[in-house]
């Protein structure tokens, strides 16, 4: 049996060593086990996860420790993932019930119509590192609501953490054979979803892989498919009279966790008149910006990158945006040698004869000056992605106008391109998504409608389009006397 092993991005250390699975045989105990647990009364299954939800308060110091080491995330923002993991118990607990209730239905006088939900049977939960807990656990607990068995394949960049999560599950009482984790890389995650005995995929990650499941899935109608995948997120900079705090928002997007979010704002699309005014503020800010270890003092902003080949991917495409007529204006560093650490880049590509319509994954802002408001809201659509967006400034006709034009499953008003309600969808359009988004929404795939009539004794009789009960007997007697 082959090992798997994660490293520290900050110190570059060791810190977890694991066994592969084998795919075949995980599926079939967790195929083998899911009637079981199907087959619990929905009360029993709450109950169950509601001691997850206890089990992690327990466990947070540990495992907040752990996300900030594997994934090199500050340890404010891992424990601001954990307390949001601890959250969405109770919001999928309430999500299953507004979305997936069994129902009486008006049916016909005498008749009684009922609607009710089943799972679907084993879920494969394929996610990315860059939230190691809280995503898998987004489409894992209303999974496990439902009654679905689950297969749990964590990145493969944070293997622990997908093990911890595991192991909270079972010592909270969810059956070993219900969910079971299944370590490896893409190679290993193409082969769980490409599985038979699988009923469905729940996928977070790259377009491109997502891309890659979702061919796996044109000649299988039948099987769920949730992609949630990247974005090349526009925010929009207008008239504001607070540009500081305008200022400090499209920070927050485009760096917060080292731009490692599927929502992170990757272009700064901003009104020609205002950019020398707002430009040098960004810029100021950024330079202020704390990178370090998890554990530094004072208290980083930002880490460093998931690995090395992701910081040298990224410093190479902020120089190929320079080589093809981008205008640097903060130029990105490696600070620390050998390791990914990467602090912000700014460069104004508006002049670029073409952009590159692609998701860069890290602290890396393109700027884009417009004159109109209409050609702000052209240039944000232009991308095949449609995630989040953002605008700060303008007024409540424009934001209007924004909303109704604008190609994102996230439209925010003076808010970072991140923020969405935890009773909200998340999900987005083209590259972004494939219209089944997760969060409060993940109740939706996770258990099927049936629609039921339903009478205690069979009644029925035909009113028309019968013969006559004497029909057959004249005309035998026809027949008779036309052969005499």
């Amino acid at each position: 049996m082959s090992t798997i092993k994660s490293y520290e991005p900050a110190t570059g250390a060791e810190l977890w060593t694991g066994n592969k699975g084998d795919v075949d045989s995980e599926i079939a105990i967790a195929r083998e086990a899911w009637g079981k647990w199907a087959s619990f009364g929905l009360s029993d299954r709450i109950e169950t996860v509601r001691k997850f939800s206890t089990r992690l308060k327990t466990d947070s110091e540990p495992l907040i420790e752990l996300i900030s080491r594997e994934t090199g995330k500050p340890i404010w923002e891992s424990r601001a993932e954990v307390e949001d993991i601890i959250g969405k118990v109770d919001i999928s607990i309430k999500a299953y019930a507004e979305r997936s209730s069994q129902r009486r239905l008006n049916g016909a006088a005498g008749s009684k119509a009922a609607l009710r939900h089943k799972p679907h049977g084993l879920f494969a939960v394929i996610t990315s590192f860059n939230e190691p807990a809280a995503i898998p656990c987004g489409h894992i607990i209303p999974a496990l609501l439902a009654g679905n068995a689950i297969i749990f394949k964590p990145s493969q960049f944070t293997p622990a953490v997908g093990q911890f999560i595991t192991d909270c599950l079972h010592r909270a009482g969810i059956p070993k054979e219900i969910i079971r984790v299944l370590h490896g890389g893409p190679d290993v995650g193409a082969k769980i979803a490409a599985h038979p005995e699988i009923d469905g995929v729940f996928f977070t990650g790259s377009a491109h892989n997502g891309i890659q499941v979702n061919r796996q899935f044109l000649n299988r109608p039948g099987k769920i498919l949730s992609l949630e995948m990247g974005g090349n997120n526009p925010i929009i900079f207008w008239d504001t009279a607070d540009v500081y705090s305008a200022a400090v928002l499209v920070i927050k997007s485009a760096f917060a966790s080292a731009g490692q979010k599927c929502t992170s704002a990757r272009r700064l699309i901003i009104k020609d008149s205002l950019y020398d005014t707002v430009i040098p503020e960004i810029k100021r800010l950024a330079d202020r910006l704390i990178i370090n270890d998890p554990h530094g003092d004072p208290p980083p902003f930002m880490g460093p990158l998931i690995d090395n080949d992701a910081a040298d991917g990224l410093t190479e495409s902020f120089l190929a945006l320079m080589s093809h007529g981008g205008k640097p204006i903060l130029h990105m560093k490696r600070p620390i040698k050998d390791r990914p650490f990467v602090s912000p880049g700014l460069i104004d590509v508006t002049d670029m004869p073409e952009r590159p319509d692609i998701e860069l994954f890290g602290p890396l802002l393109q700027i884009i000056r417009v004159s109109t408001f209409e050609e702000a809201i052209i240039e944000a659509n232009n991308t095949r992605f449609g995630l989040s967006a953002s605008l700060l400034g303008g007024d409540a006709t424009q934001y209007d106008q924004f909303w109704a034009n604008s190609r994102a499953g996230i439209v925010n008003w003076n808010a970072e391109t991140h923020k969405v309600s935890s009773s909200a969808p998340i999900g987005g359009k083209g590259l972004s998504g494939n219209g089944r988004p997760g969060a409060f929404y993940s109740a939706d795939h996770c258990a099927y409608p049936v629609a039921s009539e339903e009478h205690d004794t069979p009644k029925a009789m035909i009113g028309i389009g019968l013969k006559d009960d004497n029909y057959g007997s004249e005309n035998e007697q026809g027949d008779q006397n036309a052969a005499a």
